[in-house]
């Protein structure tokens, strides 16, 4: 068993408010928690307009099914909001 710890920070340069900043967020958790059965909240910079940042930690039977669900949760944050990816932070226990 191994547990994924991700964290993306993505930037949204169009963003001018905190009330657009949480429309875009809870969208993006909501996605990631249906579609990969993960954990996915805002853990960082809630006060910047522009600036989001997604902690992500689920369990996978082994290191290349974890491999995989990294691959893919990137690809669909990527597809799925016009936000920039700046940082990604991964860890595996």
């Amino acid at each position: 068993m191994k547990v994924l710890i991700m964290k993306i920070t993505l930037r949204a340069s169009w963003v001018h408010s905190l009330k657009e900043k949480r429309m875009i967020v809870k969208s993006i958790v909501q996605k990631l928690k249906n579609k990969f059965n993960i954990s996915a909240a805002e853990i960082d910079c809630q006060d910047v307009h522009q600036t989001i940042v997604i902690g992500i930690a689920g369990i996978c039977g082994s290191s290349a099914q974890m491999d995989s669900t990294e691959e893919n949760i990137i690809n669909f944050v990527d597809v799925n909001t016009d936000a920039e990816i700046i940082d990604i932070q991964r860890e595996a226990l």
